[in-house]
């Protein structure tokens, strides 16, 4: 069922839509049947990443190319458009199929990015680039506040520990598998990770142990390099 217009007026994307069925095709799923909104994905997908780019261009005027790109890759992928969607609550409001009702695509990843830029696509159909940026780009500036420096975008936990050691000629860190525990399809992971120069052992959790130590490294960094 599509929900009535007053519950869409409670969601808070930023803009006030002339055309509020832009909206409600932005929110429908290809499983609800038709107009869905797979072709404002496809448009919203281009405007993400002008809009991102241009925020990033704007945010790091020294930055090259190839940290601007692996920046723009952070903010644009799936799981960080998806923390947004959720932010909006946009998963709420989304019409699906049964079938998809029924498997919980509304918490999916992937029905929630992609709904989020359909969204972007019918702010800028609706009122234009102008109106569409200025709506989206308050999303985007928590992340961009967040991201690490330029240099470091794109390197993993493990990878910044690494370099960190071995610029300071220190031996690389062990990692410990400390515990498996839960069932085949809800393993849980334990693992330590200890330096010895400097001195220090930390622990991580995830669904895989590579999860895990990607924690400990964390765990780590944030002990002896915050700002690495």
């Amino acid at each position: 069922m599509v929900p009535a217009l007053s519950e869409y007026r409670r969601l808070q994307v930023g803009h006030a839509f002339t055309n509020p069925a832009l909206l409600t095709q932005a929110l429908t799923h290809r499983s609800a049947g038709s107009p869905h909104n797979e072709r404002l994905e496809f448009l919203g997908d281009a405007l993400v990443n002008l809009i991102a780019a241009e925020a990033l261009y704007q945010h790091w005027p020294q930055a090259d190319e190839g940290a601007l790109t692996r920046a723009r890759a952070e903010l644009v992928r799936e799981s960080a458009l998806a923390a947004i969607a959720r932010t909006l609550d946009l998963g709420a409001h989304l019409v699906l199929g049964p079938g998809e009702m029924k498997t919980g695509g509304h918490r999916r990843d992937s029905i929630l990015a992609d709904a989020l830029e359909a969204v972007v696509a019918a702010i800028y159909l609706d009122a234009g680039f102008d109106a569409c940026k200025a709506a989206v780009l308050p999303w985007f500036a928590p992340l961009i506040a967040a991201l690490p420096p330029p240099g470091k975008v794109g390197k993993d936990a493990k990878t910044r520990l690494q370099e960190w050691l071995q610029a300071r000629q220190h031996p690389l860190p062990v990692y410990t598998l400390l515990q498996e525990s839960g069932e085949d399809h809800a393993r849980l992971f334990r693992v330590r990770c200890t330096l010895t120069a400097p001195a220090l052992q930390t622990e991580g959790e995830g669904t895989s142990r590579r999860a895990a130590e990607q924690q400990a490294a964390q765990a780590a960094l944030d002990r002896i390099a915050p700002h690495a």
